[in-house]
């Protein structure tokens, strides 16, 4: 039986990891888990820890252990504290020795992705056997390649084998958000939002297009069950919402995950919630407020993303600067010269 199936044991504690309720991954109880199944559920709660934070506390709970699994977790967490050459080292033995490990192509397909290293990281990805991850990740990085025909592609093929799967639901709505659309009809959204769709359409038309609004039925769902909400999905619902122009609803969304974030905190102390999650909703907060024309608090939240959130080397940031700079070297040809 596939584990990750709706019968499977690790069903649950993989779709808390991939809704982003790191601390319902950490608090799941393996117990019971057979032993087949047991070192992947640790990957995902040591994942989980790193996510939260406790780069540290994942890496002295497995300073003993051996195996290609846990020494790709400690490539992945020295790549987490900034330790990217050793990190990429590692990953590079790890390849050559175990490329068929699906610990060793998911963490050392992201270590290589962000290593800029793209071809590298689809080869080791493209190793999988019917991985999901494996695939959402690959879906990923033909989305930042720009190469959405790829990564719908990637998504199409998977739905023929994995209907039900949360992960899939998920990357078809990354997709989603990627590809215009023409204003679509009920019956031909996924079945699980043709009664939403129904009741938007008989109205007005949907803005955006049915991919749009398909993603956010997604993500809207995740955020708002409280037994799937999390920062993460809130931030996701709030980009769909930007997509379909709806402003004052990803501005709710928004601050919704950051206080949510900040709640956490302060409930459960500094490590226990996703500063990944927390550094996505204030680089989206400073979009919004660009959108919205709020320049006090656009300028505010590009602040606190580049100075105390660990938002430095975000994407954003570096586009920004790299504008700046393009910006500043087009203008210095046009200089006003002075009169001799």
């Amino acid at each position: 039986m596939d584990p990750f199936s709706a019968e499977g044991e690790l069903l649950t504690i993989h779709n808390a990891f991939h809704q982003g309720q790191y601390q319902a991954v950490l608090d799941f109880d393996t117990s019971s888990l057979s032993q087949s199944n047991t070192t992947t559920a640790r990957v995902l709660k040591l994942r989980a820890q790193i996510a939260n934070g406790d780069v540290q506390g994942a890496l002295a709970s497995i300073e003993k252990e051996k195996g290609p699994d846990f020494d790709t977790v400690r490539a992945f967490a020295q790549h987490a504290q900034g330790e990217t050459s050793t990190a990429e080292k590692q990953v590079e033995q790890l390849v050559e020795k175990s490329s068929e490990n699906a610990t060793v192509q998911i963490l050392g397909g992201i270590v290589l992705q962000a290593a800029g290293r793209t071809e590298e990281a689809l080869s080791l990805l493209s190793k999988h056997q019917g991985n999901l991850e494996a695939i959402a990740i690959i879906t990923q990085i033909h989305l930042q390649q720009n190469r959405t025909d790829l990564a719908l592609k990637e998504v199409a093929a998977a739905r023929k084998w994995a209907q039900d799967s949360l992960l899939v639901n998920i990357a078809e709505s990354w997709v989603g958000t990627r590809v215009v659309c023409l204003p679509c009809s009920p019956n031909s959204l996924p079945q699980s939002t043709q009664s939403k769709a129904a009741n938007t359409t008989s109205n007005q038309p949907i803005q955006g297009g049915e991919s749009y609004q398909s993603a956010f039925y997604v993500f809207e769902e995740m955020a708002q069950t409280p037994s799937s909400t999390s920062a993460k999905s809130l931030v996701a619902q709030a980009i769909t919402e930007l997509h379909l122009g709806r402003l004052p609803e990803a501005e709710a969304a928004l601050n919704q995950a950051l206080q949510q974030h900040q709640r956490q905190q302060n409930d459960e102390g500094s490590s226990s919630s996703s500063k990944d999650d927390d550094v996505e909703a204030v680089a989206n907060a400073v979009v919004l407020a660009t959108l919205m024309g709020k320049r006090e608090e656009q300028e505010r939240y590009l602040k606190e993303l580049k100075g105390g959130r660990g938002g430095e080397g975000h994407a954003l940031v570096v586009d920004l600067e790299e504008k700046g700079r393009a910006f500043d070297a087009a203008a210095g040809k046009y200089a006003a010269k002075v009169a001799s």
